[in-house]
């Protein structure tokens, strides 16, 4: 037991022995590392104390820099205001021994301004520019100038001047590119009728002064205005009448925007186009019954000639047949027959004279209804949009009044052309009748005897 106890203690004593052995060596290694952490770190400051130094010196010799070039621009500075000051002064001074040289040229100066700006208002939009292009640059330069104008300059401004006066007074025909209306352009004769019109044989033209293009206008105004223009325009010799605009533009534009007929009847819409229709077939109902009933006219004429040869081809002619093949009965007898004669021919001769009338009659209603539908768009239109744009109910206006008047005007003529037709048909009806009773008197007559 005590061997036992020995070893133990022996086993122990060299464990702690060997333990103490390690951790010294640890100690020692970390001694070591701590000594040359030391000498590391403290190179490490040197080499940061040198930068820091370094940069410090850099920065005071910028500060330095700094404030010598604060020194040099406090100097200018100071320098610049006395210059300035002594500029003032010269150029005040300039300034007075300026106007004294100057005189009355400034007066000048202005008019000439004033007469170039009011020149190239009026040469720029003139028709005469069309002729003679590219005459308000040099007026533009001279009524936006700075200083007294040139000898040059004034010319340039005379003979704008001049050219305008003098052309204004001539009717010249010269050859300018056309714009059209779909861009493509030609190259046209036209003539210039002093500064109001230009016409071509197509009619008149415009100048745009905002491109400087001759352009046709949109609409060429009414026929008997245009036609003369182009009249005008083809006459060689003489003299031609044409209609000149003295407002140079103004009313031509205004007889562009007036409607045409062809316009107002479209105003009219359905309303007016079933009214149209209406009278149409009026017109050629009244043209048929003033045929047919001319022909038979005609031919009842002829029949009067030889009332002993009846021809079927005429109401009398078929009534003196009648007549012929019943000359045997008694005079009641013929008598009745005839009339069935007559009223067999009244309907062929009376044909389509009612709806003629009916027609006369039924147009002005068309055209009053026409009248009430646009009254009740308009005062839709008032409700959603209000008053305040006229032009927004002109159309509703319109379509009221187009249908009243093209009522009127179907009315009208057919009216007049029912009273011919009716007339024409009661003159063929009361000669079937004369020729009646002159048969019937004349079978009366030799009953009697």
């Amino acid at each position: 037991m005590k061997k036992v106890i020995n070893f133990v203690l022996l086993a122990a004593s060299l464990t702690t022995g060997f333990v103490a052995t390690t951790q010294a060596n640890q100690l020692d290694d970390l001694l070591k590392q701590v000594k040359a952490d030391r000498v590391s770190e403290a190179k490490l400051d040197k080499k940061r104390e040198a930068e820091f130094l370094s940069a410090r010196a850099d920065k005071s010799a910028l500060l330095n820099k700094a404030k010598k070039e604060l020194t040099s621009q406090q100097a200018r500075n100071k320098r610049l205001t006395k210059a300035y000051a002594a500029n003032e002064i010269s150029l005040t001074q300039k300034s007075v021994e300026l106007d004294n040289a100057t005189g009355t040229l400034g007066e000048m100066f202005g008019v000439s301004r004033a007469a170039a700006a009011n020149a190239f208002g009026q040469i720029s939009t003139s028709i005469v520019s069309a002729e003679f292009p590219n005459r308000g640059e040099a007026l533009n330069r001279i009524a936006n100038a700075k200083e007294i104008p040139s000898i040059a300059d004034l010319e340039e401004l005379w003979f704008a001047l001049q050219t305008e006066m003098t052309e204004s007074g001539k009717i010249s025909q010269f050859s300018v590119d056309v714009t059209k209306l779909d861009g493509t352009k030609s190259t046209e004769t036209i003539t210039r009728i002093g500064t109001f019109n230009l016409v071509s044989a197509d009619g008149y033209l415009t100048y745009n002064d905002e491109v400087g293009q001759v352009q046709p206008l949109p609409k060429q105004p009414a026929g008997y205005i245009s036609e003369t223009a182009a009249d005008f325009f083809n006459t060689s010799s003489g003299y031609a009448a044409v209609y000149v605009d003295p407002s140079r533009g103004g009313i031509l534009a205004l007889e562009t925007r007036k409607k045409t007929v062809e316009e107002f009847f479209h105003e009219g819409k359905e309303v007016g186009y079933a009214i149209t229709v209406l009278f149409i077939i009026g017109l050629l109902i009244a043209a048929e019954r003033l045929i047919v009933l001319g022909g038979m006219t005609s031919r009842i004429k002829t029949q009067e000639k030889n009332l002993d040869k009846p021809n079927e081809n005429n109401p009398l002619g078929r009534l003196l047949k009648v007549f012929y093949d019943n000359q045997s009965a008694d005079a009641e007898t013929l008598e009745l027959k005839l009339d069935e004669a007559i009223l067999r021919e009244t309907p062929q001769v009376d044909r389509g004279v009612n709806l003629i009338k009916m027609f006369a009659a039924i147009a002005p209603l068309m055209g009053l209804l026409g009248t009430v539908i646009g009254m009740i768009m308009t005062f839709q239109t008032i409700t959603l949009f209000g008053t305040g744009d006229p032009k927004i109910m002109a159309g509703n206006i319109s379509l009221a009044l187009v249908t009243t008047a093209l009522g009127l005007i179907c009315a009208l003529p057919l009216i007049l052309i029912h009273s011919i037709v009716a007339g024409k048909s009661k003159s063929v009806l009361q000669k079937l009748d004369e020729q009646s009773a002159g048969l019937i008197a004349a079978i009366a007559e030799k009953g009697s005897k």
